[in-house]
């Protein structure tokens, strides 16, 4: 039965399509890689005359690589761009110094973080440091700058202020015995742009408590003077002697006055007199 069916037809058709399945997936196989070759010979040509640039390494059909994406930076990025160590404060003479920053998104609020301004200055939310000192000496602090943007930026940054007395007063040669005197001298500078009108005086307090003058000058101290010197000096009665070196400025026109004190750290003993 089976060969009358094969010789009828039956299965003729069934067995030649077999037979051109197979022949036809190897003739496939070998045309797609003829196809490959004869492409990608083609596209070399194409990349040798200029056509576009490939990778060193890469295949002309290998699928096309995406750039990696670069690590996202931040433009613009808010810093404070003032010197850390701010001019210079006189005593109780008006004060004024602008912070800055750059970049970032305005406006900007600047806040006190940690330390303290000098007492009489005040910040404010706009970067605006202002006032009169009301102290002298090294003041630090820290201040943030926060932006408008979003997200945030805020950055810090450390200060440091130092203010000067407007009346400076040292020991030029401190007070000491000669025989039977305590003398001695003092330096006295003014580093306002005022004239003050400067009372010194010098005082010899015995243990008894009684004080007795060794110096007294009464002048005018010209603005930006350094290092003035004035002495003192006087004979005093047998004992022990604590010195007191006051000096008071006043600026009558803007109603200020500065106060500087100097004392010998132990009695001083005068052996000679009576």
């Amino acid at each position: 039965m089976l060969t009358h069916s094969i010789r009828n037809g039956k299965f003729r058709g069934q067995l030649r399509s077999c037979h051109i399945q197979s022949v036809s997936m190897m003739e496939i196989e070998m045309r797609i890689h003829a196809a490959r070759s004869f492409v990608a010979a083609g596209l070399g040509l194409i990349i040798a005359l200029g056509g576009f640039p490939l990778p060193a390494g890469a295949h002309p059909l290998d699928p096309p690589q995406t750039a990696r994406p670069e690590p996202e930076q931040r433009e613009n990025t808010l810093v404070i761009s003032t010197e850390s160590r701010l001019p210079e404060a006189s005593l109780q003479m008006p004060y004024q110094v602008q912070l800055q920053a750059r970049g970032g998104v305005p406006p900007l609020r600047w806040h006190i973080e940690r330390g303290g301004l000098p007492p009489g200055l005040t910040l404010e939310e706009n970067g605006l440091l202002h006032g009169a000192v009301e102290r002298p000496g090294e003041f630090q602090f820290t201040v943030s700058a926060k932006d408008s943007g979003k997200p945030q930026q805020a950055v810090e940054l450390g200060f440091l202020i130092v203010v000067r007395s407007a009346l400076v007063l040292n020991w030029k040669s401190p007070a000491h015995v000669s025989g039977n005197r305590i003398e001695g001298s003092v330096e006295v500078s003014n580093t306002s742009p005022n004239d003050i009108d400067l009372t010194f005086i010098a005082l010899a307090v015995a243990s008894n408590g009684r004080a007795t003058a060794i110096g007294y000058q009464h002048f005018w101290l010209r603005s930006n003077t350094t290092a003035k010197e004035l002495p003192f000096g006087e004979t005093l009665p047998h004992g022990g002697y604590t010195i007191h070196i006051d000096a008071v400025g006043e600026v009558p026109a803007k109603r200020l006055i500065y106060r500087e004190q100097l004392q010998n750290s132990d009695p001083l003993q005068v052996t000679i007199g009576p």
